[in-house]
């Protein structure tokens, strides 16, 4: 049985896909797996990815969305691991985050830890993402400013079943899946800073980046996610 399925999606990753592959494949047993979602990279990802020959790595190459979430849904509909842990494909795991994470779902249908925010060279940023945005656990507090992080997410199985398939005009697959699992699950955000967040001005997230979006544009994605929220009560 498949204990964690890592889920990737990339595009284009290979400026630093190897030394993320790398530090998450350390951490894995033979037994886990990687699931890498490819967008129609026209780099050379898919060749290193082939290239290491490693049985735990599974890649998809499905019709391009040219989006990042639901590139990224792809890799969830294809886990098939009790507990998945999502990556992005720039940053870099630090040591122990496997395990931790795994411990840390025991308790919880989803978790968040803290990271590190790098420049493009891995020197560190900001200490703590999750001191600069005020993160937490409440449905209330995410639904108005969401502190979700998706490349510092964990959740058990049973949260896909209530947040897949992802629906349409979704804004980014981190808020979903976290109101979501804490609509229906127990969810935690632990202080471990267990990545080094990456940004290098190509991210394909901006999770930590000022909302471009006016008030009034940011009220009706607010109110279409309240909708898309209240159709997995009857799911």
């Amino acid at each position: 049985m498949i204990r964690v399925s890592v889920c990737m999606p990339i595009y284009n990753g290979m400026p630093y896909l190897k030394e993320q592959v790398e530090s998450i494949l350390l951490q894995l047993e033979p037994n886990d797996e990687l699931v890498v979602s490819d967008d129609g990279s026209s780099d050379e990802s898919i060749a290193w990815l082939q290239s290491l020959s490693d049985a735990r790595v599974r890649i998809l190459r499905e019709t391009p969305s040219r989006n990042p979430s639901y590139n990224l849904e792809k890799a969830l509909k294809a886990a098939r691991g009790k507990y998945i842990l999502l990556a992005d494909q720039d940053d870099v795991w630090l040591s122990g985050k496997v395990d931790l994470m795994v411990a840390a779902l025991q308790s919880h249908a989803l978790v968040v830890h803290d990271c590190m925010v790098t420049d493009e060279k891995l020197q560190v940023q900001l200490p703590s993402f999750f001191a600069v945005h005020g993160s937490g656990p409440g449905l209330v507090k995410n639904f108005v400013r969401n502190s979700y992080l998706g490349c510092c997410m964990g959740l058990r199985r049973e949260v896909l079943d209530k947040a897949l398939p992802f629906p349409k005009h979704i804004g980014m697959h981190d808020i979903w899946l976290g109101l979501v699992a804490a609509l229906w699950f127990k969810t935690a955000f632990i202080p471990e800073k267990l990545v080094f967040y990456r940004r290098h001005g190509n991210n394909a997230s901006t999770t930590s980046d000022k909302s471009k979006l006016n008030i009034w544009q940011q009220l009706q994605l607010r109110l279409t996610l309240a909708r898309q929220l209240a159709a997995t009560l009857f799911r």
